[in-house]
This record gives structure tokens, C-alpha cells and sequence, in this order.
């Protein structure tokens, strides 16, 4: 029984990423073109091809790891239906053609992913928002259609490499290719630039786009906007663009999940008798009743009025955590009945003698 495992040269576990690098290792190494009339070579790269055509199945890998055969399941090939090296084979030819002085295919390239800081306020981040950005980034010159070449003008064949890319010369017994100086391997010459992107072919341009912030999102919440990266090359598909959001901090509010939360003063009198006071949320006011023998740090919710949890209805709580404002001035008759109150409450009341005049107090016993 054969070991495809071992034919590989990977663990049993190994992911599909590990089968296919292995693979195409051992068929750089043993493919009949490297190794002409090489009777040993072509046996492990049929090996190496029988082995990866079962374990890069996801079914028929089950099956040979449940009862140790291929037999029943099929054999995958070169040039059969629904085989798995469609991908990996391109990439092996292309390295051949590299090897051998053939000029590599040029393939469509997926465009660059653009990140855009965007920092908006509390409120924002709670009920969301539409915002214009610029955002400078690559796109295809439409004067040239991204040819690179005067509109009407057209690249010429190099006359260095006759447009294969490469250049070959003699280096002992060998024949050597390598890149062609003088097209950079585009077998091409722009004799006419484009005016417009210098013969590049793209152009750097700002973009506006509109940017709806859903209502809910948090620092370092991040948008993706499919297709607005940079133009991708060879007909590849443009990159995307991820805006990162901050969020200010808030003079009055503090978020706590999907909670707000703020401290408002009451007076004396109002934590004694209570008393229903105004507040501010991050949507207007709200009045919520301060109940009779209220305590400094009491809590209070006002139920609906927090953060929204994203993408959905329901939304948290507003947190008031009341303190007794203690006024900086009194008048005379303010501070006698406090006093009064004291007597009568069993406290001792005499007027602060500072800093200074305690200091004298201790020295002097």
C-alpha cells in the first residue's frame, strides 16, 4: 500500500496550503523536462502526481485515510475533469518558462487594500452617520486605457529580445536567459508616452467617497469598501479600502459598552427631600426623580438612551451617578442654620481655622 503521506513528505494533518507546496516542490524537481530520459525521475513525479490527486480531494482524502486505498475513489490526472492542479501547474509552467528563457505570463494582480484613520465623535458613533472622504489612490489612465501609449500611438515589439521578454547568451556549454534590459520583460517600447501618466499607465487621482458610519461602532471598528483600493494590473480587480475608526473622548459622557455614563451634582436639599432634576444624554435631556435621603455616587438608569448594539434595535442604558454639590460660598445666615442643623444633629461646628492656624494649634499643644 502507498503512503501518500510519506510520498509528500507531510504530516497526516497537513492543510491543503502544506499538500499543494509540497507537491509542487517534488514537481520542480522530478518533472520530465528537468529530467529528460531520467526513468526514476518520471516514476516519482507520477507518484507525487497520484498522491496529490487523492489527498487535495477533500473526499477522496477521506476516504484513503479511513481504509488506507485510493481503490474505488478514482485516480485525478493531468487533463482530467475536475482535477485539482489547474492553479498549480500554471504556476510550475511559469517557473519553467523562467528556467528555460521563456518569458513569464504577466497575471492579473488584485489592487492594493488603502486604509483610511477616520476619528468621528460620541454622538456619531451612537446613531451613525454620512460622511464625504478623499482618498488618493492608483486608477487606470482612461486618456491611454492604461496601455501606457499615446491615444493613437501604439507600443512597438523590442527590438533587444524580438518581444519574448528575455535575452539569451552563451556562458560556457550553457545557454543563459535572463530578463531583457531594455523592455524590462514587457517584450514592449513605449515610443509615445502618454502625456497624461507619462507612460505609466495609472495616474494618482483623490477620490471622494460618501461613507455611511452605522450607528453602534466603537474605537477601532472597521468598514471595509469593497473596490475602492488601488486598480489592480493586468485586468486583476481593484484592492478595498478599510476605514479605521477613533473616537473622541466626550467632556460629559463616558461609554461603558453599550452603556453612557455621566455624573450630574444635586444640592443638599435635593438629596435630603428629593426632588425630580434634568439631565443631559447624548439625544436631548431626560428627568429622572431623585428620591428622598439620596447618597453621593447613587446610580441611576435611564433605560434606551446608551449605545446601539451594531446592527440591530436594541440599544443600552444611560448611567447618572448623582454627588451632593457642595457650595464654595455661604452667607451669614446660610452658615448659621447649618450650624444649627449640626447642634441639633449632635455634631461639634466651629469655623475652619486653616492650615496655618492648625499647624500653630500643634506646635503649640
Amino acid at each position: 500500500m502507498k503512503d501518500y503521506y510519506k510520498i509528500l513528505g507531510v504530516e497526516r494533518t497537513a492543510s491543503q496550503d502544506e499538500l499543494k507546496k509540497a507537491f509542487r516542490q517534488l514537481a520542480l524537481k522530478y518533472h520530465p523536462d528537468r529530467n529528460p530520459g531520467d526513468k526514476e525521475s518520471e516514476d516519482k513525479f507520477k507518484e507525487a502526481n497520484e498522491a496529490y490527486s487523492v489527498l487535495s480531494d477533500p473526499e477522496k482524502r477521506a476516504h484513503y485515510d479511513r481504509f488506507g486505498t485510493a481503490d474505488g475513489i478514482g485516480q485525478g490526472g493531468f487533463g482530467q475533469g475536475g482535477s485539482p492542479f489547474g492553479d498549480i501547474f500554471e504556476d510550475i509552467f511559469d517557473d519553467f518558462f523562467g528556467a528555460f528563457g521563456g518569458q513569464r505570463r504577466q497575471r492579473p494582480t488584485r489592487g492594493a487594500d488603502l486604509r483610511y484613520n477616520m476619528t468621528i465623535t460620541l454622538e456619531e458613533a451612537a446613531f451613525g452617520i454620512e460622511k464625504e472622504i478623499k482618498i488618493p489612490r492608483w486608477q487606470t489612465c482612461e486618456s491611454c486605457s492604461g496601455s501606457g501609449s499615446e491615444p493613437g500611438k501604439q507600443a512597438e515589439t523590442c527590438p533587444n529580445c524580438k518581444g519574448s521578454g528575455n535575452v539569451r547568451f552563451q556562458q560556457g556549454f550553457f545557454s543563459v536567459s535572463k530578463t531583457c534590459g531594455k523592455c524590462h520583460g514587457a517584450g514592449k517600447i513605449i515610443t509615445s508616452p502618454c502625456s497624461k501618466c507619462r507612460g505609466e499607465g495609472k495616474v494618482r487621482v483623490q477620490r471622494d467617497i460618501s461613507v455611511k458610519i452605522p450607528a453602534g461602532v466603537d474605537v477601532g471598528s472597521r468598514l471595509r469598501l469593497s473596490g475602492e483600493g488601488d486598480f489592480g494590473s493586468s485586468g486583476g480587480p481593484p484592492g478595498d479600502l478599510y476605514i479605521v475608526l477613533d473616537v473622541e473622548e466626550h467632556r460629559v459622557f463616558k461609554r461603558h459598552g453599550l452603556d453612557v455614563w455621566c455624573e450630574a451634582p444635586i444640592s443638599f436639599p435635593t438629596a435630603v427631600f428629593g426632588a425630580e432634576i434634568e439631565v443631559p444624554t447624548l439625544n436631548g435631556t431626560a428627568k429622572i426623580k431623585i428620591p428622598a435621603s439620596t447618597g453621593s455616587g447613587k446610580e441611576f438608569h435611564i433605560k434606551g438612551r446608551g449605545i446601539p448594539k451594531l446592527g440591530t434595535n436594541h440599544r443600552g442604558d444611560q448611567i447618572v451617578s448623582v454627588f451632593i454639590d457642595v457650595p464654595k460660598k455661604l452667607s451669614d445666615r446660610q452658615k448659621e442654620l447649618l450650624q444649627e442643623f449640626a447642634r441639633l444633629g449632635g455634631e461639634s461646628v466651629e469655623e475652619s481655622k486653616g492650615f496655618k492656624g492648625k499647624l500653630k494649634d500643634l506646635f503649640t499643644g
